[in-house]
């Protein structure tokens, strides 16, 4: 059988047991979040060890940091408030149709598939699973085909907590995940690069497939000129060099004003060496997968010095036994934009810093630029703040810190623009895997008879129609 026969029949299953059960109780979806949660709190052990495979290296603080925790805080906000979320909501009634009333009702819309990426392997593949088992639809997940044993262990686990046609997880190649995308799903939710999600979402068209994407961006970082730099260049580097900065929010690029520009690059300085006190090789600092993935970030790096730029390296390429690497941390001072690293999301360990005559000019390069998936600024200034909240796009905000509004179950995640399209996550995602079916129900006592033919006229001047 082909891959596709393959995948078709496995959708279909899911299709026939949705039929029978096309709105699962409350109960029934608490059971399944119960599962997720168990799955990955009994097997955290190998989940970590599976992460760390495939990477090379990965500290194990960083996949529970980034990886478990988050996914268990969802799971738990997620059936603390389910039973609010599927209620019906009323709607407001023009008085013309009283006593007649209004109601929204959230159906689950049946079969989600979700095409998750290998920087986050079991994060990014079981959030978006968690909002859209509690909005009661089934769920196929094709994982990242880079980080093979994570994958793996990820469908292993789900044969065991989940009947295949309530939640599968399907491995292999980029063909597989071609096929993947093709599928007639409810709905489509990708994470990756910018290039696969046109690629996703053409194949998704010829379906009318509705599509959420998270395609990450330049996140850029603004610091304000009241900014307390060693603090900012502690959350910056922190941010950045979580998993070696193969995070889509991770900041991408800095904004500062030219006359705090060398003090900055000293307090980072001294940040990264009190974070990682044997550079690279530290034991927190991960590494980065991929053969190919280092060739970019390198050919990047060498095009930047090439063109006259500053690189400081802040550590040593350091090579690991079974043949990946750990690059350093890397700042790249005053980069020109013709450049790759200007015009491509970095998505690795080198972080430019730009300086600016003025705050007016970081806050034009951010509005006239691509729309990121998140901004960040270090300021208290009000008036700042609220320029960047009024002026700018981004898919999300953070004051005086980097990355932890994805640490908040209650607020959406999602992009704009070139960053993607939708969000999910908390009430947000429980919404955007469900029908908002709007009900009306006409009271017996309706009086909209009257407004049937012949038409009274002198009614329908007096209703003011």
């Amino acid at each position: 059988m082909s891959d596709a026969q393959a995948l078709s029949a496995r959708l279909e299953a899911q299709r026939r047991a949705f039929a029978v059960e096309p709105f699962p109780s409350a109960r029934r979806r608490h059971d399944r979040l119960a599962r997720l949660d168990a799955m990955t709190r009994r097997h955290r052990d190998e989940i970590i060890q599976a992460i760390r495979q495939d990477f090379g290296h990965r500290a194990d603080a960083e996949t529970r940091l980034a990886e478990i925790t988050p996914l268990r805080m969802a799971i738990h906000y997620a059936r603390r408030h389910l039973r609010r979320w599927m209620r019906p909501k009323r709607a407001t009634v023009p008085w013309r149709l009283l006593p007649g009333r209004a109601r929204v009702y959230r159906q689950p819309l049946g079969v989600v598939g979700i095409i998750a990426p290998s920087n986050y392997p079991w994060h990014l593949a079981w959030m978006p699973a968690v909002d859209a088992l509690a909005a009661g639809n089934r769920v196929m997940i094709k994982p990242g085909e880079q980080t093979p044993a994570t994958s793996a262990l990820m469908a292993r686990l789900a044969e065991r907590y989940f009947a295949p046609d309530e939640l599968c997880v399907v491995t292999g190649d980029t063909d597989v995940a071609r096929a993947f995308s093709a599928l007639p799903f409810d709905h489509l939710l990708f994470t990756g690069s910018a290039r696969v999600g046109h690629e996703v979402a053409r194949a998704a068209a010829a379906n009318l497939t509705p599509v959420t994407l998270e395609l990450g961006g330049k996140t850029p970082v603004i610091i304000g000129t009241d900014a307390d730099l060693e603090k900012a260049a502690e959350r910056i580097a922190f941010g950045k060099w979580l998993n070696a900065g193969q995070t889509c929010i991770a900041p991408d690029h800095v904004l500062i004003e030219a006359s705090r520009l060398v003090e900055f690059i000293d307090a980072m300085t001294r940040t990264v060496t009190t974070f990682y006190p044997r550079g690279s090789a530290s034991e927190d600092y991960s590494a980065v997968p991929g053969e190919a993935q280092r060739r970019r970030l390198t050919a990047m790096l060498d095009e930047a010095r090439d063109h006259g730029c500053r690189v400081i390296e802040l550590g040593e390429h350091v090579a690991l036994p079974d043949g990946g690497a750990k690059l350093p941390p890397t700042l790249v001072i005053d980069p020109h934009e013709g450049l790759a690293i200007m015009h491509e999301e970095v998505f690795g360990p080198w972080l430019p810093v730009i300086g600016v005559r003025d705050l007016d000019t970081a806050l034009a390069r951010v509005t006239e630029g691509p729309r990121p998936l998140a901004l960040y600024a270090f300021t208290d200034d009000a008036d700042l703040r609220r320029r960047l909240l009024e002026e700018t796009h981004s898919g999300g905000v953070v004051f005086n810190d980097t990355l932890w509004h994805n640490a908040v179950p209650a607020l959406p995640f999602g992009g704009v623009g070139a960053s993607g399209m939708g969000a999910y996550r908390g009430e947000a995602g429980f919404l955007r895997f469900s029908l908002a079916r709007g009900v009306f129900l006409q009271s017996r006592r309706s009086a909209v008879g009257l407004l049937n033919p012949p038409y009274r006229r002198w009614l329908i001047r007096l209703l003011g129609l």
